[in-house]
């Protein structure tokens, strides 16, 4: 096979149907951001919950005075020294306990104050109406079940509140929403997939007299065929190198430029994660225009 007369017939067909190759490389480009991003996306949720979930603490929330009032799981009273000693001890024996911290009333206070310092309920309160509590670090968050039941209805307990169920609810609207950019980029890649079939149904059929001819002479059909899937293929590249450029701008002027000053605590990932996708999404570029490039001329190429 003569590398020049296949990429002499590349440039041809390229040239000749450039309109519908625009339109392959444009839409290849955005299902394979929409992929790369997708894929970024679950990576940044799972560095989001390997950071916070790290940082999760469990809060045993104990009965003061006002809660022997109001809340009927203090009915028997406000929490006792004894009975806070009891907690701390049978806290520190179980083997999911990393470690155990405890917040005084008047501490509670002042990290309310600090914490919400416009609230209208602020200059009503008072320390005594805080509530004490142990504030517990586990070796493995999604152990909160253990504590709980261990806890909650015992006496002198107001409550027991895992942080991990108010990151819950952010960590599932962020996956809705990377499974939301996995459905556009499969309809995409169908979009462009179809656009890669008409545009070699185009070329085939504008160039039937030559491939005709080609095959009177002897020609294989591998080697009629070989110009047009390569023509898909180099569409294909384009896109994904243009979908690589989208990426890349999306994480430094995105990611590094806007949202680490505005949300500056999240963890947000780093440029090796970058670069690990950049092959993948290169890779899909290429072959699945040079395959649906195949599958047409299986159909349409008839000489």
């Amino acid at each position: 096979m003569r590398a020049q007369f296949v990429f002499s017939e590349i440039g041809v067909g390229l040239r000749r149907n450039l309109t519908m190759t625009f339109a392959v490389i444009v839409s290849v480009a955005i299902s394979l951001a929409l992929l790369g991003g997708a894929l970024l996306a679950g990576q940044q949720v799972n560095q989001m919950k390997g950071y916070w979930y790290d940082k999760v603490q469990v809060s045993i929330y104990l009965c003061n005075k006002t809660d022997a009032a109001t809340a009927p799981a203090c009915a028997r009273g406000a929490v006792t020294g004894q009975q806070k000693r009891e907690i701390k001890a049978d806290l520190e024996k179980m083997r999911v306990v990393d470690k155990v911290y405890y917040e005084s009333s008047e501490q509670a206070f002042k990290h309310y104050k600090e914490q919400f310092p416009d609230s209208p309920l602020a200059p009503s309160l008072t320390p005594d109406q805080m509530q004490e509590s142990y504030r517990v670090k586990l070796s493995d968050p999604e152990k909160f079940e253990v504590v709980s039941t261990a806890f909650s209805g015992r006496q002198g307990v107001h409550s027991v509140q895992d942080q991990k169920d108010l990151l819950e609810d952010l960590f599932n609207l962020l996956s809705g929403m990377n499974r939301a950019a996995l459905f556009l980029m499969a309809l995409m890649l169908i979009v462009a997939g179809l656009l890669i079939v008409n545009t070699v149904r185009v070329s085939a059929f504008s160039r039937r007299r030559e491939t005709g001819i080609m095959r009177l002479v002897g020609a294989s059909s591998f080697y009629i065929q070989i110009p047009f899937i390569m023509e898909a293929a180099v569409a294909g590249l384009l896109g994904g190198l243009l979908a690589c450029g989208m990426l890349m701008s999306g994480k430094y002027f995105l990611i590094d430029q806007w949202l680490r000053e505005q949300i500056p605590l999240i963890n947000f990932i780093g440029w090796d994660s970058v670069l690990k996708v950049l092959p993948l999404v290169l890779a899909v570029g290429v072959i699945m225009p040079a395959f649906a490039a195949f599958l047409a001329l299986r159909k349409y190429l008839r000489v």
